[in-house]
C-alpha cells in the first residue's frame, strides 16, 4: 500500500478504524436479525388472530336473525295476551 509521505498512516489508527467498522457491522447485522425475527413473530401472531376472528365470526348469531326471533316472540306474547283476556 503506497502512502503519501506528507500524510503518514499510523497502523494503530488504521487497526482501530477497522475494529470499529467490524463492531458497527456486527451491530447492524444483529439488528437486522432481530428485526427479521420480530417480523416473523408478528406475522405468526397476525395469522393466529385472523384465524380466531374467522372462528368467532362463524359461531356468532347474526343480528337480523336475533331481531326476527325477538319480534316473533313479542308477537306471540301480544297475541296470547289479546286472546287470553
Amino acid at each position: 500500500m503506497a502512502t503519501d509521505p506528507e500524510h503518514p498512516v499510523v497502523h494503530g489508527e488504521l487497526a482501530e478504524l477497522r475494529r470499529r467498522l467490524d463492531v458497527a457491522h456486527a451491530r447492524v447485522e444483529g439488528g437486522i436479525t432481530l428485526l427479521s425475527h420480530r417480523t416473523e413473530q408478528t406475522a405468526k401472531e397476525v395469522d393466529d388472530l385472523s384465524t380466531r376472528i374467522v372462528a368467532l365470526e362463524h359461531t356468532r348469531w347474526p343480528l337480523p336473525a336475533v331481531a326476527a326471533l325477538t319480534a316473533l316472540g313479542a308477537l306471540v306474547v301480544a297475541v296470547w295476551q289479546a286472546v287470553g283476556r
